[in-house]
């Protein structure tokens, strides 16, 4: 992931989805590509064409706060996109010396912190690192997602969303899943461009998933912050979740993300899927089979939730 080819790259995609009327432009006619043109771009960022040109080239270095700031008001970035042009423009490579939120964290996770994430049992919680690795979590956690015991290596949810076909009877919004796992993606590369673990996650993905290739060349980005993920669990049947995306500042990269019942249905679908995850003398169900009597129905979820990811 080259910084100057990734920063022209995302300009070039931004710019090609704000038409000339939305930049408050006349109309000129019938236009060759999409969206606006380079000197449309810098003539109303108030930057020169030929430094703008060298921007989507990746031959100028370290554009000021100023000129990010244009380029975000021209180009109409929303806060995540803003932050990854930032990211892009500033990368570890262009010659400042990194800081705690560009070094790659080691992927171990405190023992405080796996006895934090056992000990919120009434509700699925787990850590991720920027690759969307799964390395704590506990109980109904893995049972919601499938993911395999705790002694095992990790768990990618990236990998689950692309390249495990139950991922989508599990999310019955797939297409959003997908794209917002892409961009959450994205958005961690600019952030932590030479992280192993996104690195080889990309190259593992690109050639396997033809969905992931086409959504990656898009550009699209997303910061994983909180909203609603509806989940059509083999088990439980289908429900909402509301959840939340903790940062954890002493633990550079990892965030804790911790899923909560919105409503009577997401609580009975989580108490039951409780019982069954909980380690104890009786028989546990399979993660997959249908225990006789206990399938709620699946309910149509379809347009609740501010954010659904």
């Amino acid at each position: 992931m080259n910084a100057p080819s990734e920063l022209g790259g995302f300009l070039r995609s931004r710019r090609a989805r704000v038409t000339p009327q939305a930049a408050g432009l006349p109309d000129r006619g019938r236009r060759r590509v999409a969206g606006l043109r380079r000197e449309e771009v810098a003539e109303l960022a108030g930057v020169s064409l030929v430094y703008y040109t060298r921007l989507e080239q990746g031959r100028a270095r370290n554009p000021s706060d100023a000129v990010l700031a244009a380029l975000g008001r021209v180009l109409r970035l929303d806060p995540a996109e803003q932050a990854h042009l930032r990211d892009l423009a500033r990368d570890d490579r262009s010659g400042r010396p990194p800081t705690a939120d560009t070094r790659p964290p080691s992927g171990a996770v405190r023992e405080n912190l796996r006895r934090l994430v056992a000990a919120v049992g009434a509700v699925p919680a787990y850590v991720l690192n920027p690759a969307m690795d799964v390395l704590a979590a506990n109980d109904l956690a893995r049972a919601l997602v499938a993911a395999p015991d705790q002694d095992r290596p990790p768990f990618s949810l990236a990998r689950q969303v692309f390249l495990d076909p139950g991922a989508r009877r599990l999310y019955p919004h797939w297409d959003e899943v997908a794209r917002q796992t892409v961009g959450f993606l994205r958005y961690a590369a600019g952030r932590r461009p030479e992280e192993p673990a996104l690195l080889r996650l990309v190259g593992e993905l690109s050639p396997l998933s033809e969905e992931f290739r086409a959504l990656w060349a898009e550009r699209d980005v997303a910061e994983k912050t909180y909203g609603t993920k509806s989940f059509r669990h083999p088990l439980v049947g289908g429900f909402d979740l509301a959840y939340e995306t903790l940062g954890l500042p002493g633990d550079e990269g990892l965030s804790l993300v911790v899923f909560t019942a919105p409503d009577a249905r997401a609580d009975a679908a989580l108490r039951l899927l409780g019982s069954w995850s909980t380690p104890g003398p009786a028989d546990v169900p399979p993660h997959g089979r249908q225990a006789p009597g206990a399938f709620l129905p699946a309910a149509d979820t379809g347009g609740r939730g501010a954010a659904r990811r």
